[in-house]
C-alpha cells in the first residue's frame, strides 16, 4: 500500500476552498476508501480571531467541524480520483453528535482524523475527531454529498 500525503499545493488543487476558508495545511496520511489525517495549523493572524475573541482569541467551534469536513473532501476526491470543478459542489448534507471539548486558540496544530463510514446512494458519511497535542477538542458525525450545479 502506497502511503498518500498531501502538501498545501495539492490541497488547493483537490479542494475548491481558498482563503480565508481553507482550513487544511498538510495532509500527513490517507488511505483511499477508508481514512485521512490531517493538520490545521492555526495562528493569530486568523480572520476569525479579531471578533472570537479579542481578548481570548477562541477558534469558533463550527470551522473546527468545516476543517473536519475539508479533510473528508480531500479523502472522498482522492478515492473518486476526481478533482473539484465548476460543475459541482461538495455539500454538507448532516452534522450529527457535534462535540467540542477543549478551546482552541493561536499556537495550536489541529490533527483531524476522519474516516469513512459508510457511502450510501452518493452520500458519504463519516465520523471525525480533532486533536491538539493528543487531547480531543471536537468530534462530529458527518454526511456529505457531491451534487451537480444547476445553471
Amino acid at each position: 500500500m502506497t502511503e498518500i500525503t498531501m502538501n498545501i499545493h495539492e490541497i488547493l488543487d483537490h479542494l475548491p476552498h481558498r482563503y480565508p476558508f481553507i482550513l487544511v495545511d498538510k495532509v500527513t496520511h490517507l488511505e483511499l476508501g477508508k481514512e485521512i489525517t490531517a493538520i490545521k495549523n492555526v495562528t493569530i493572524n486568523e480572520p476569525f480571531f479579531p471578533g472570537h475573541f479579542p481578548y481570548h482569541p477562541v477558534m469558533p467551534g463550527v470551522l473546527i467541524v468545516e476543517a473536519m469536513a475539508q479533510a473528508a473532501a480531500l479523502l472522498s476526491f482522492k478515492t473518486m480520483n476526481t478533482k473539484p470543478n465548476e460543475e459541482s459542489v461538495y455539500y454538507f448534507a448532516g452534522i450529527d453528535s457535534a462535540r467540542f471539548k477543549k478551546p482552541v486558540g493561536p499556537g495550536d496544530q489541529i490533527v483531524l482524523h476522519v474516516i469513512i463510514e459508510r457511502i450510501l446512494k452518493g452520500i458519504w458519511k463519516y465520523k471525525g475527531v480533532a486533536t491538539v497535542e493528543g487531547d480531543i477538542v471536537a468530534e462530529a458525525n458527518m454526511m456529505c454529498i457531491l451534487k451537480e450545479i444547476k445553471k
